[in-house]
């Protein structure tokens, strides 16, 4: 029998990619394993994205490298592979064959071949269409999915490598992503996470003009889903429409990732980033008067070239007035290839870091003062997983899975017995934390 283990890095877009391969090599007579112990062929599906990401990729890589004993096959694959498959393939002879992002629906060939080692041009990535989702195999918890809309951007942000990696921006059609969603909600998934490089694009490419509100309606007529989260939309294309679908279907949840990088306009100028302060401000009012419990999540970037110590205390002061949900943080990478990196005015390291840092301990005590706000309400939270002390795990509505905040509940034994993965439960909230809430089932 042939085994395969896959170990996914990165984004929630890589989890779809290791989902279609793991399908592409059960459809060939592969059986997926949980341990790499267990595995003829082991897959590393990498992140390339910034300098973090890579030493992650590296140290996995070199983690599997170990069970590579008694015949195994090491396979690595996505970002990182794309990128720098050259170079990999002469400083990793552990790895036997790399596997580039446009190369998974011919995975099962290239693994029976045991081809060799060249990552697929960078430019190939561009005229890849985006799979179809027949083969999907789940790979991780059943109740919850991400479903890919699109593949690769048209934005060209001075600091990203993801055009160079996936190509331009294509969208899946609407027809295949609703058949994917009846898929994966017929096999138990209670929630629907919507992705893409840029979801608020969706369908200019195809239509001439983004459709994401009219993809949002329709795929609430699905049976089974229960709650629909749409992540990494674009401030410049947040439509009046797609504010209207977010009110109205009463599956939505009420929360948006709105990767904004920066409050400063030179700064986001400097970054190729559309927006401006005035449109980021007026785009958040919009949401919050349409909808008053909407939770944003946003990132922000500190130590982008260029940027001033009154640059970032601009951007401290925005996120301390915003008062965003969530928020996260990282510090510019340098990365080859972009526009950013022959920039002058690169800033120091330690000052990237300092400044990080200061932002996170902000959103840490707004994180607190938001969260000791909802003690004494009642929440709808999906559940999970159960403790080994019989409480439970789950989030609420405003919170995704892995990056959110979590909520720490105990249950009693129903008639139909104890909560489910996947369950959505009421719960009332009678303490809180930084990130954490906690309650019990009403």
């Amino acid at each position: 029998m042939k085994t395969v283990y896959i170990e996914t890095l990165g984004c929630p877009k890589n989890v779809c990619d290791s989902e279609f391969a793991a399908g592409v090599l059960e459809d060939a007579g592969y059986m997926m394993v949980n341990d790499p112990a267990d595995a003829s062929v082991i897959i590393v599906n990498t992140c390339g994205f910034i300098d973090d990401a890579k030493r992650e990729s590296i140290e996995t890589i070199l983690d599997m490298s170990a069970y590579r004993d008694g015949g195994r096959l090491l396979v690595v694959s996505g970002c990182l592979a794309q990128r720098y498959g050259d170079e990999l393939a002469k400083e990793l002879p552990e790895v036997d064959v790399f596997v580039g992002v446009g190369d998974y629906a011919r995975l099962a060939e290239i693994l029976d071949e045991r081809l060799g080692a060249p990552c697929i041009p960078a430019d190939q990535a561009a005229t890849r269409d985006c799979e179809p989702c027949t083969l999907r195999k789940r790979l991780g918890p059943a109740h919850t999915a991400f479903l890919k809309v699109a593949e690769g951007c048209d934005n060209r942000c001075a600091y990203c490598v993801i055009p160079g990696i996936r190509g331009s921006y294509k969208s899946r059609a609407p027809s295949d992503i609703l058949n994917e969603c009846e898929i994966l909600t017929a096999n138990g998934a209670s929630e629907i996470i919507l992705v893409a490089q840029d979801l608020t694009n969706y369908g200019a490419d195809l239509y001439g003009k983004p459709v994401l509100a009219k993809l949002v309606r329709d795929l609430c007529r699905t049976d089974g889903l229960k709650w629909l989260r749409l992540m990494y939309c674009y401030e410049d294309k947040l439509t009046d429409d797609l504010i209207r679908a977010m009110a109205s279907e009463e599956k939505v949840c009420h929360y948006i990732d709105l990767p904004l990088q920066h409050a400063n306009d030179r700064v986001l100028s400097a970054m190729r980033r559309r927006s401006n302060k005035a449109s980021i401000l007026a785009s958040i009012e919009r949401l919050r008067a349409a909808i008053p419990d909407i939770h944003i999540r946003t990132t922000l970037m500190t130590g982008f070239p260029g940027e001033s110590k009154a640059d970032f205390d601009e951007l401290l002061y925005f996120a301390e007035t915003v008062r965003f949900e969530r928020l996260g943080v990282f510090a510019y990478s340098r990365e080859d290839g972009t526009p950013a990196a022959s920039m002058k005015g690169q800033v120091r390291d330690a000052v990237k870091l300092s400044r990080r840092d200061r932002l996170l301990r902000l959103q840490q005590s707004i994180s607190l003062e938001q969260n000791l706000a909802k003690i004494g309400k009642t929440l709808d939270v999906i559940v999970d997983e159960r403790e080994p002390d019989g409480s439970f795990l789950g989030r609420t509505r405003y919170d995704a899975p892995e990056i959110d905040n979590g909520v720490i509940f105990s249950a009693e034994d129903s008639a139909d017995g104890a909560p489910s993965p996947g369950d959505i439960v009421k719960v009332f909230i009678n303490d809180a934390f930084d990130y954490d809430l906690a309650g019990y089932t009403v």
